[in-house]
């Protein structure tokens, strides 16, 4: 179908005499895949268009290497037929534009950021990788993005994408190997973007921490065997311990529309400057580990001891931003189920917790709370810890060694 339109397309163009020359640029492509958080699912838009297209000279652009914000669909013709009729009923703020501001504003004027979304709504992991509507669209879109800018004699790389999927896999409990099918997904990128662009360098991965365990319907804050925590443990292990992943940040410092499963515009755009940060970090060759997150759990009789990565320290207990929550946030859970965490202190890079009694064979977990069925900073799942440039703690779940 994108073959076809582009076909379509290109025609239109040529017997209009549209030819025009253009001075050399680079195109840095850094889109968003994911579910509905992606999307911009309920985010009120921020960031005018208008403004957006005239951001920088017009350095910031879609996958068409145009202006044409706001016109997501899987199905091309829709997304065609919204641009003819300037359908914008839902058009969200989404994360990337804040980023490539950012970008804009840091790289020279020879660099064009083109960034778009990709994925679906309301879908598991399994049903958004290679073989997928969504999977296909999205690579057909980086197609589309690498051959106009080979049209106009741009040089065109992929350093990066945004990953922000995971609620669906957490409370529909799909019985996948969340972390495998991710790992694969990243395979699966890689072979078809270098096939595309011809690149060598691979595309690392900026990722956030999917938050809402509370809106899981088995979901016990007090039970052994969390499995709602697991999916955001698992991006907190890659961004700590591989290469490829590197972090923006968790979300429930934002507020939620409805409390319910989309952060909103705000929380869109101050997500965004989190992922500018990295992506900064891939195109200079840095690897900062930007997450406030551990790096171990002991204990010394009573006490729990934990050992955290702070970017910018000192750590600090925030109930401002966040609304307070017991404990900061921290819980020590017993094997039979029992929270025993009775008090909380920072000291340097630590966080210390008192116990009630020893800890033997405990989980030590951060921001696995909540009221039932609320998301974000009022009364969802959440702790008041970030350090100085108000990078908040990801959510953890680890077992006291």
């Amino acid at each position: 179908m994108k073959t076809r339109l582009t076909i379509l397309l290109t025609a239109v163009c040529m017997l209009c005499g549209c030819h025009e020359s253009y001075e050399h640029k680079t195109v840095v492509c850094i889109p968003v895949y994911g579910q509905s958080l992606a999307l911009g699912e309920e985010a009120e838009r921020i960031t005018d268009f208008d403004s957006l297209a005239n951001y920088a000279d017009g350095r910031i652009v879609t996958e068409n290497l145009d202006h044409h914000f706001g016109y997501f669909d899987n199905d091309d013709l829709k997304k065609f037929a919204k641009k003819l009729v300037n359908y914008r009923k839902r058009a969200f703020e989404l994360t990337i534009y804040s980023m490539a501001e950012m970008l804009a504003d840091s790289l020279g004027k020879d660099t064009v950021i083109c960034t778009f979304p990709g994925g679906q709504g309301a879908t598991i992991l399994s049903h958004l990788g290679k073989g997928t509507e969504p999977y296909q669209e999205f690579v057909e879109d980086i197609e589309t993005a690498y051959q106009n800018a080979k049209d106009r004699g741009w040089d065109f790389v992929m350093p990066a994408l945004c990953w922000m999927q995971g609620e669906t896999d957490m409370t529909n409990y799909p019985g996948t190997d969340y972390r495998q099918l991710l790992l694969q997904f990243v395979k699966d990128i890689n072979e078809d973007v270098k096939r595309i662009t011809g690149q060598e360098q691979d595309i690392e991965i900026i990722c956030y921490q999917t938050n809402p365990v509370t809106r899981a319907r088995k979901f016990n804050p007090l039970a052994y065997d969390c499995q709602e925590a697991k999916i955001p443990q698992t991006f907190l292990e890659l961004v700590r311990d591989t290469p490829t992943f590197h972090a923006s940040g968790p979300t429930y410092p934002y507020t939620y529309v409805r409390e319910a499963i989309h952060i909103d515009g705000q929380g869109q755009r101050q997500h965004g400057k989190l992922v500018a940060r990295s992506a900064l970090d891939i195109l200079r060759h840095q690897k900062h580990l930007r997450a406030l997150l551990p790096l171990s759990v002991s204990h010394l009789d009573h006490e729990v001891i934990i050992s955290l990565n702070v970017p910018q320290p000192p750590l600090t207990i925030d109930t401002i931003q966040v609304v307070p929550i017991s404990h900061y946030g921290f819980s020590v859970i017993t094997p039979d189920n029992r929270d025993i965490a009775e008090k909380v202190s920072i000291e340097g890079n630590e966080i210390h917790i008192m116990c009630a009694e020893q800890p033997d064979s405990c989980r030590v977990r951060y921001a696995i709370n909540g009221e039932k069925m609320k998301s974000g900073r009022l009364h969802g799942p959440r702790g008041n810890l970030r350090d100085s440039q108000d990078n908040w703690c990801w959510q953890f779940d680890m077992p006291v060694e």
